[in-house]
Formats: C-alpha cells, structure tokens, sequence
C-alpha cells in the first residue's frame, strides 16, 4: 500500500509540468574563483559571458586559502567591474594578513568601484591545522565585517553552514556566530552547499529561532565529479545521501552522462527549495557556465532581452 507521502508526491509530479509552471521570479548569483593561467582566464570570461544575459545580481570571485589568490582575486574583481555592467563581489579573509593590510586591500576594492565583499574567516593556509588570527590581524568573521563598515558603506555577505562548521562545537554555537556576523553588519548569509533541500529548511528554521532575520541563500554546487564532492563534503561536513552515491555509479568513463544526471540532481534540489519558498539562490559555477544556465532555465530565468522582448 502506499503511503500518504507517496501519494501525494504522485499526484504533484502528475499534475505538474515539470518545471514548465515555474514563474521565473526567483534572483540568482554566481560564484567563480579567480583563474591560475591564460586558458582558465578564458573560461572564466566564456562562462561570465554565458551566464551575463540571466541578469545575476551579483557575481563574487573566491580568495584561496592562505590569501593564496588575493592578486588574481582582486584583479578578476577589478576586471569584472571595469568591462562588465555585473555588480561584482570579492571574497576578502582574516588569515595571513594584518588589519591593516585587509583594510587596504578593502580601500583598493572600493576603489575599483567594487561595492560587495564576501568576508569570510578563511581556511588557515596549512590544510588541517587550526586557524590562528596572526598578530594585528581581525580575529573573526564577525570583526572583519564590524571593521569593514567603519570603512566604507560595503554591501557585505558572510558565510552560514547549514550542517555546522567543522571548527563549531555544536550547532547552537554555529548559529550564535552567524548571528554576532549579521548584529556586526552582514547584509546577507549565503550557505556552504548541501545536498538535500530539508537540511535547508532546518537551517533556516534554526536561524529563524535564533534571531537571525537576514536573508539566507542557499548555495547550490552542481557535483561534476562524485569523488571529489565526496572529499568536499567531508572537509566542510556536508552528508553525502545514499542515493547520490546510487546515482552516479558506473558513470566515471561516461562524462556526458555524468553532466547529464548532475543537473538534474542540482534542478531537482533547486525546484524542492523553490517549493518550500525559496527565491534567491547562489551557484558555485566552478568557472563552467552550463549546468548553472541550464537550472536557472528550469527556475524559469530567460535573457533579459528576450524576457523584454517577449513582453514587448
């Protein structure tokens, strides 16, 4: 016998065109980190391209570990705002620099005509040590977005971990850090990626409870390759489901297929949080504009252009 749930779950999908019914009124942002050579750099401006159209609110461009990128993050950024019409947002961290080192390297954004930061603690530049503020430098998240507005209006997003960061003794503590970020000046949280839409929904409940009532987005990450979302997901503490595991077994010499079955994974994630309400979302590209372009036309997100066109 079925269930009520199974029940329900056959009538939607009958009823429902898929995503055709969707009104496109969801707002979206894209992630790239900043490219290691001329080729990368050529993607990474292919993919910008691709995806300029959807009319992204914001694209933010990542700051490696350690500040390892900060020369090529702040380049791509200053690009970004220079030959595009994109507000572009740069990712600025606490590690391996003094306050006034990230302070001037703030100046230097707000001087390119960069208005977002992604601030961010950031991965201590030895992979599994523990993060250490260097001497002079802002300690936190939270003190480096509080040091951020007593510079320029910045418009500023944090991070939020959905499933708890790796260095949180519990969640309630996660949760009480998100919070001292937005009480500091945080405009939004934008979430570590995760693999099931109810992790969402618990999270942004939880914050809910908590006080926290700036915008939460979740961040989507199409998974290209099994094993190396596997290995993500155990540095940052994210669940691997069973059932992603299920899904992508035998496709490891069939990339075309791969591509195939991890958009669909990311479109049906996206649809469920939709669903449950959900209207911004933020897509760790990894400089490859095609799945995120593809979710976003089932999100019912078109070219602007041709939105105003069809209208007209």
């Amino acid at each position: 016998m079925k269930s009520v749930k199974q029940i329900s779950e056959a009538r939607r999908a009958a009823a429902s065109p898929m995503f055709a019914d969707l009104a496109g009124d969801a707002s979206i942002s894209f992630e790239f980190f900043p490219p290691k050579t001329e080729k990368m750099e050529e993607t990474l401006w292919e993919s910008l391209q691709t995806l300029r159209p959807l009319g992204p609110r914001f694209v933010s461009v990542t700051y490696g570990a350690g500040g390892s990128t900060r020369e090529r993050t702040h380049a791509t950024v200053a690009r970004i705002a220079r030959e595009t019409d994109i507000p572009a947002a740069a990712h600025l961290t606490c590690v391996e620099a003094t306050r006034d080192e990230i302070d001037q390297v703030a100046e230097d954004y707000w001087n390119a005509g960069v208005r977002h930061i992604v601030a961010l603690r950031g991965d201590p530049p030895v992979a599994g040590t523990k993060f250490q503020s260097p001497a002079g430098g802002y300690e936190n998240a939270a003190a480096l977005v509080a040091g951020l507005r007593k510079l320029h209006p910045f418009e500023i997003s944090v991070a939020a971990y959905p499933e708890c960061h790796p260095d949180s003794p519990d969640a309630a503590h996660d949760l009480d850090n998100l919070k001292r970020k937005i009480d500091a000046g945080a405009t939004r949280a934008i979430t570590q990626f995760f693999h099931e839409a109810d992790t969402f929904f618990r999270f942004r409940d939880a914050a809910a409870a908590a006080g926290i009532d700036a915008e939460i987005v979740p961040g989507i990450m199409p998974v290209m390759n099994f094993a190396s979302v596997q290995r993500m997901s155990a540095m940052c503490g994210t669940a691997v489901p069973a059932w992603m595991a299920q899904l992508f077994d035998g496709l490891d010499d069939r990339p075309a297929a791969r591509q195939l079955v991890a958009g669909t994974i990311a479109a049906e994630l996206s649809r469920r949080l939709y669903a449950g309400g959900v209207r911004d979302f933020h897509f760790y590209t990894l400089n490859r504009a095609e799945l995120s372009y593809a979710i976003c036309h089932l999100l019912g997100i078109r070219p602007q252009g041709a939105a105003k066109a069809a209208a007209a």
